[in-house]
């Protein structure tokens, strides 16, 4: 990839992400959705060991794609955290 040569190429890259970012979030929604419908019980959505093991494999994989670990990490705790209030919400409702 080309370095951006302007303020306006940076944020129009940015926005191009943020619209790839926001279809694999609705593609990942519809996932945690149907997850939900597997689960018996509030435990089963928070799944505890589940979200570290997923926290540990993507702090691995951003730094060897160039991420601070540390950002990825606070990323997907946010994320996860939102998509378990989902889900609990989903199996509530059933």
């Amino acid at each position: 990839m080309t370095p951006p040569t302007s303020l306006s190429e940076v944020r129009s890259r940015i926005d191009a992400l943020d619209g790839e970012l926001v279809r694999l979030l609705a593609e990942r929604q519809g996932l945690v959705r149907a997850a939900a419908a597997f689960k018996s019980d509030e435990r089963a959505v928070r799944a505890p060991d589940r979200v570290e093991r997923v926290v540990a494999g993507v702090r691995e994989r951003a730094g060897a794609e160039g991420l601070r670990p540390e950002i990825a990490e606070a990323v997907w705790r946010a994320m996860i955290a939102a998509f378990i209030e989902y889900e609990l919400n989903e199996h509530r409702t059933g």
